[in-house]
């Protein structure tokens, strides 16, 4: 797989857990944020741990390529 193509084996919903680990203090905090803005179909939130405009999964996928900046909901990684 490239780093353009989707990684189907994880939904829009579940960040990489390079990118969130699983054991993260907040993480239900920043799914919960994240799922709320994917209902909503906005771009972003406002990220609970860092106070940062984070984007979404969905908006990253829509872009259709990775930025390689790390973003946390990359769906390419």
């Amino acid at each position: 797989m490239t780093a353009q193509q989707l990684n189907r084996e994880r939904s829009l919903s579940e960040p990489h857990e390079d990118r969130l680990a699983l054991d993260h203090p907040l993480r239900t905090d920043v799914l919960v944020e994240h799922d709320r803005a994917l209902a909503a179909g906005a771009s972003g939130y406002r990220d609970p741990v860092s106070g940062f405009f984070v984007m979404t999964a969905a908006y990253l996928a829509d872009r259709g390529t990775c930025c390689g900046n790390g973003c946390r909901h990359c769906p390419y990684c």
